[in-house]
């Protein structure tokens, strides 16, 4: 069977497009995170003097890598309807309408901005997007200086911010309760074959 031009042409066009496919795949991974070791918790002072300290049920989500611009995208999802405190009574309140709204509302996303890889050993800056109770804002988290030489890996990677609860619809007790909201992430990719060291 004689095969056209046109048909050599198509064929070979086909080719090529799959042939960039998968030469771009090797630039590219999802690194997911490992929620039974990655942990988030809160801070928030009532009365200005009084700390009260809560950590969340678990953290899921992954990191994007794109080795062509060496750089990665965190997406982490914190479980917000499982908070464990020292007083079942705070367990209550920070799940209710008033703080969380837990029910409504059981996920804390963020989503960062693209990074430089380097970033996860020297630390610095995080920018990215949270959603709250079904708002979102643009926030600005800190990461830590490693501690080890592979960082997800053999120590978290942990990131650090200060945000307003009020631009997120928590205005209750804004006499009592102080409107900064200290959030902490310390996360862990699963054991793979990609890692995320630059």
């Amino acid at each position: 069977m004689r095969v056209r031009r046109s048909q050599w042409w198509l064929l070979a066009t086909l080719l090529l497009v799959v042939g960039m496919a998968h030469a771009a795949r090797p630039h590219g991974a999802v690194v997911e995170l490992d929620s039974a070791r990655s942990d988030a918790q809160f801070r928030v002072k009532a009365m200005w003097l009084i700390g009260i300290h809560g950590y969340f049920g678990s953290v899921r989500g992954s990191v994007e890598i794109d080795r062509f611009r060496n750089q990665a995208v965190v997406d982490a999802r914190i479980d917000a309807d499982n908070v464990r405190m020292n007083v079942r009574g705070y367990e209550d309140w920070v799940k209710s309408p008033e703080f969380f709204d837990a029910f409504a509302h059981p996920e804390i996303r963020f989503v960062s901005e693209p990074f430089p890889l380097q970033r996860l050993h020297n630390g610095g800056e995080l920018p990215g997007t949270l959603t709250l109770r079904g708002v979102s804002q643009p926030v600005r988290f800190t990461l830590d200086a490693a501690t080890c030489a592979d960082p997800g890996y053999d120590c978290a990677i942990v990131a650090k911010g200060t945000i307003s609860r009020s631009p997120f619809g928590m205005r209750s007790r804004l006499g009592a309760l102080s409107d900064k909201v200290q959030l902490s992430l310390g996360v862990y990719a699963k054991p793979a074959a990609t890692r995320l060291s630059p």
